[in-house]
């Protein structure tokens, strides 16, 4: 039977807090790819965004990249990467891409997680692809006006790829057709359904904290735990 690619997915965003669905989105990529019969995912990284990102109600990195570390307890195989919030200065999301593909190289052979459940192992000369994961809100955003610079958008997915997961609301395969460059490339864009539709957001976990409502069952209790001792999310903030 021919070996599976391995594969590694990163996630990038606020992370403000992390929440359930952030979790989920891994779970279903990971399915998704599987089911192809031509991956195995055999990491995963959340890469929180550094503090010079400039987005309102944003947390210091050092509190979201701990919620994620909270919330990742229960994981075998994502953990969260603290490099891109530990710079100077807020990085483009294809350059986050570029140096966790470089560390991934640097770091082979990959032997851990290779040979556990029932997926096929990849030969020891697999080299793992690296691929950003992401809802399909933000594939929408890759035809904002001068939010993406094309050439990155291009980068993205030709050299490195996208697992993209379906929300309420947004139509992906329609966002691909709108844009020459996914267009062209669509054949490394993966789009991925996630059978349980649940629009947690962020936002709204802001919100409801500052008004001082319950947010149990959306964060893990670890999260939640850490908002309350460091007293964060504490005013009702919109984005």
């Amino acid at each position: 039977m021919k070996s599976r690619i391995p594969v590694v997915l990163l996630a990038c965003g606020s992370f403000n807090p992390i929440t359930n669905m952030h979790l989920r989105l891994f779970e279903v990529a990971r399915d998704h790819l599987h089911q192809t019969g031509r991956y195995q995912v055999i990491g995963g990284i959340i890469s929180p965004v550094n503090d010079n990102y400039g987005k309102k109600d944003l947390v210091a990195a050092r509190h979201r990249v701990a919620m994620a570390r909270l919330a990742l307890q229960t994981s075998d195989w994502i953990q969260v990467d603290p490099w891109e919030s530990e710079q100077v200065q807020w990085m483009e999301t294809v350059k986050v891409l570029r140096h966790h593909h470089s560390e991934l190289l640097r770091s082979l052979p990959w032997k851990e997680g290779l040979d556990q459940g029932k997926v096929d192992s990849p030969g020891p000369a697999a080299v793992p692809e690296l691929k950003l994961l992401c809802g399909a809100d933000v594939l929408k955003t890759f035809q904002t006006p001068n939010l993406w610079k094309d050439k990155h958008i291009q980068e993205i997915v030709e050299k490195f790829g996208l697992v993209c997961v379906d929300r309420a609301g947004h139509d992906p395969k329609g966002y691909i057709l709108g844009s020459p460059i996914l267009q062209r490339y669509q054949d490394n864009i993966h789009l991925a359904r996630e059978p349980v539709q649940n629009e947690i957001s962020a936002t709204y976990i802001r919100r409801a904290l500052g008004q001082g409502q319950s947010v149990k069952y959306l964060l893990p209790d670890a999260v939640i735990a850490y908002i309350k001792e460091h007293d964060l999310y504490t005013s009702p903030g919109e984005e």
